[in-house]
């Protein structure tokens, strides 16, 4: 019997249900996206990088930045705070739903956090768990809210706000997301570190900002000139010793520029459908921060669903950045 037929057809199936599994569906999940509406702001999330950041990408790749830093933080869960804006007119009731809601409260303690709103009166609560407790709340005629906290050991750090999700790259090709962390993640660099200075000094001495940083200096993206009449406005200001000899001035070239321009488009803090986080109150959808909290008055924490906000191996924000 000729089995050839069987064989091939075997053969192909495997490939095409591969390619529909690897390729297809993929595309047909996540190819299509587009730019969605931020929350509280008219315009669309992401927005294209400008041309000097797309050329700074490929200054990015050209000098293997990926095989050092990743752009993906990760979220380990969701957390619902319960934030307690006003108080209302009805003190009385309030103060009963707040040691209702808040057995672990003495009085004198519940007086003190409702004079010091608006903060979070609970933590780390269940969806359900924190709609109950605002409905107890709002009970009273007190105005309370369910505040959408991400938490995971790189939001701990202080690398994002929310975990990276597909939509962030969609104007990206290709995407440098990384492998492996030798320096931090850079997914929202350019909110940890908006000074373009501190990037430039950075890359020609990493150890100049960050203490101990096992990033080589990428000083071949800098000139050396000599001063001829009056030194040049980009000219950087460096320590002696680093600096360059008397006459002489140092200068980022274009590729410099462009790769400081691309660190300082990286900005994955819009709260998304598919990775929701809550604003405070009249903030921008980016660069935006959870509700504040009072130090007087400790907020209830429930320690299982909050697990994931602390972590022992937590990294300065002033991380290195290539």
């Amino acid at each position: 019997m000729n089995y050839g037929p069987l064989l091939f057809l075997a053969a192909f199936f495997a490939l095409a249900g591969s390619w529909f599994g690897f390729v297809l569906t993929p595309q047909a999940q996540i190819g299509q996206l587009q730019p969605t509406n931020m929350l509280g702001a008219p315009t669309l999330y992401p927005q294209a990088r400008p041309g000097l950041a797309r050329q700074g990408l490929e200054v990015y790749r050209a000098n293997g930045c990926a095989d050092c830093h990743t752009q993906q933080v990760r979220q380990s869960a969701t957390v619902c705070d319960v934030l307690l804006s006003a108080a209302g007119t009805n003190l009385p009731a309030v103060l009963s739903a707040l040691l209702r809601v808040r057995p672990d409260l003495s009085e004198p303690q519940a007086r003190q956090c409702l004079s010091a709103l608006p903060q979070p009166v609970l933590q780390g609560l269940k969806p359900a768990e924190a709609d109950a407790k605002v409905k107890v709340l709002n009970g009273t005629g007190a105005k309370a809210s369910v505040s959408i906290v991400p938490v995971g050991p790189d939001i701990a750090r202080g690398w994002g706000k929310r975990r990276n999700v597909a939509r962030d790259f969609i104007f990206d090709y290709p995407v440098a997301l990384g492998s492996q962390r030798i320096g931090p993640d850079l997914a929202n660099i350019s909110v940890r570190q908006p000074d373009a200075g501190w990037h430039l000094r950075h890359l020609y001495a990493p150890r100049l900002e960050v203490r101990g940083s096992a990033m080589p200096p990428y000083r071949f993206l800098f000139d050396k000139r000599k001063i001829e009449r009056s030194p040049s406005p980009d000219a950087m200001v460096l320590p002696r010793g680093l600096g360059p000899p008397p006459g002489y001035e140092i200068v980022p070239k274009p590729q410099a520029v462009a790769l400081v321009a691309y660190l300082l488009s990286l900005r994955a803090d819009a709260p998304l459908f598919e990775a929701p986080l809550t604003v405070a109150p009249g903030a921008g959808a980016t660069g935006a921060t959870n509700a504040p909290t009072a130090p007087e008055v400790p907020a209830a924490t429930n320690t299982p669903a909050a697990s994931g906000a602390t972590s022992t191996n937590a990294a300065p924000t002033n991380a290195p950045a290539k």
